[in-house]
């Protein structure tokens, strides 16, 4: 029988649980002995992600341990049409991790290994379990990191699958553009390599960046390549506060329209400010805020500084405060990653629908006011967190999950605000993916000509539609 039916699912096809051909879990078991369970915590820990979607659980959990193990578990499931999801680190918001169709979560935390530095080329190859926070720990000895910061802890298979970026996006890039090559199992369980350790290259179609970004739809990525930067000579953060919403963006927009090359550039709403106060122990004044961070020479930082600090002030920008011992920039910047966790504490027992664009950056004032205007006639509570360096910003609503109408209320207004952004010539998602939670916006985004395309793909490359079923398309 199908599970009841999730009322923020309306964009996916109804929930489709299978039970494993017995055959199949007796091979899973005697390769992988106790690295395959069926034990319903474990499924249950991996049916779950960031996401406001309650879907029944996986019908069993294979931990990897080396490009090998995922192979052999795509071919099996290949070989008996059953579905496989990847699974990291379990910080999607989106609903990618979701079993929607039953099948196997393939767990590749315990692939956590580094495979190769090469300093001198500004380097790494990392197994897909490995963390961004532990391939930074790594290489610091060697003056070196890895940029990009989406917040949370994610494993950079998981990071590269959905195509995350995150705080340092508006200097570094994403990892569409720090990722250099990646081995990936295919669907019928063979290990292919794209890409090279190369800087960049004219040969075939770039297999590279088709497989980051498809969220475990075409394949699933064993190991990464990515790039690597020099650690700055000086570093600097700075919070800045405003009277609005408005004069903190109309600030962003000119210090990009400038051509400051500020490192960090975040947003936090007076909301998300008194939710990171309360956690964090901190005392920001709770308004909006730009929270600010230059990397450069001292001379270079010092001059960037001094720019946006002017910049700042003619927008009314007040309470300009600096930060610039590790520890002081370590104490903010775990604050704002604190934000939505910290935001969940201020109405308890709550769930959060949350929602990403991207607009130009000329637009992205007017698309966060417009949102703002939306939430606060609905009455829900709400809480704003945006890389707006970058155009991108977050919008988080506040629902008890008990009462259907503020979930069908949340919904609604997630949707338009998307809606906004595609009008704004922006996009549906900067980072967040598509998943269970933006198919038709997919579809209203790019058109039903190149979503044909995008299946075209899927169905050339996994054929029996084993690989995270369900997701982008439906």
């Amino acid at each position: 029988m199908n599970a009841p039916r999730d009322p923020l699912l309306h964009h996916v096809p109804e929930l489709l649980p299978r039970l494993l051909p017995t055959a199949m879990l007796e091979a899973l078991r005697e390769r992988f002995g106790a690295r395959c369970s069926t034990a319903l915590a474990l499924r249950e820990q991996h049916g779950r992600d960031e996401s406001p979607f309650d879907v029944p659980p996986p019908e069993a959990v294979v931990f990897a341990e080396s490009n090998e193990d995922i192979a052999a578990v795509l071919a099996l499931a290949n070989a008996h049409r059953v579905p496989v999801i990847p699974y990291g680190a379990g910080t999607s918001l989106e609903g990618h991790l979701l079993a929607v169709q039953g099948g196997i979560s393939l767990d590749v935390s315990r692939m956590n290994r580094i495979l190769r530095i090469h300093p001198e080329d500004l380097t790494a190859t990392v197994q897909a379990g490995v963390t961004r926070n532990q391939l930074n720990a790594e290489i610091r000895q060697q003056g070196l990191f890895f940029p990009i910061d989406p917040g949370a802890d994610a494993s950079l298979g998981g990071m590269a699958a959905t195509r995350a970026s995150g705080t340092n996006a508006v200097r570094y890039g994403t990892m569409k553009e720090n990722v250099l090559g990646l081995t990936v199992a295919t669907p019928d369980g063979r290990l292919l390599p794209t890409g090279s350790r190369a800087r960049k290259s004219s040969a075939g179609y770039d297999l590279t960046r088709l497989y980051v970004g498809s969220e475990g739809t075409l394949g699933v990525i064993c190991d990464v390549t990515v790039r690597l930067y020099p650690l700055p000579e000086a570093v600097s953060a700075a919070v800045c506060s405003f009277a609005s919403i408005d004069a903190a963006v109309r600030t962003t927009i000119a210090i990009i329209q400038m051509g400051v090359p500020i490192a960090r550039c975040e947003l936090l709403d007076a909301h998300a400010v008194r939710a990171v106060n309360r956690h964090d122990k901190l005392t920001l004044r709770e308004a909006p805020m730009l929270l600010m961070e230059f990397h450069g020479s001292e001379a270079s930082v010092a001059e960037q500084a001094a720019l946006v600090q002017e910049i700042a002030r003619e927008h009314d920008g007040t309470d300009f405060e600096w930060a610039t011992t590790p520890e002081d920039r370590t104490r903010l910047w775990a604050a704002r990653h604190h934000a939505y966790l910290s935001a969940l504490q201020m109405k308890p027992g709550c769930r959060c629908v949350t929602t990403d664009t991207c607009v130009p950056i000329s637009q992205l004032a007017a698309s966060i006011q417009a949102s703002i205007d939306e939430v606060e006639a609905s009455g829900l509570p709400y809480f704003i967190v945006g890389h707006v360096g970058d155009g991108n910003f977050h919008m988080g609503y506040l629902i008890d999950p008990a009462i259907p109408a503020e979930r069908a209320t949340a919904e609604r207004l997630s949707a338009q605000m998307v809606s906004r952004a595609i009008r704004l010539e922006g996009t549906c998602t900067g980072e967040h993916g598509i998943g269970l939670h933006k198919q038709g916006f997919l579809l209203a985004e790019a058109g039903e000509d190149a979503v044909d395309q995008m299946r075209t793909i899927k169905r050339a490359l996994d054929p029996n539609n084993i690989m995270n079923p369900g997701k982008i398309f439906g």
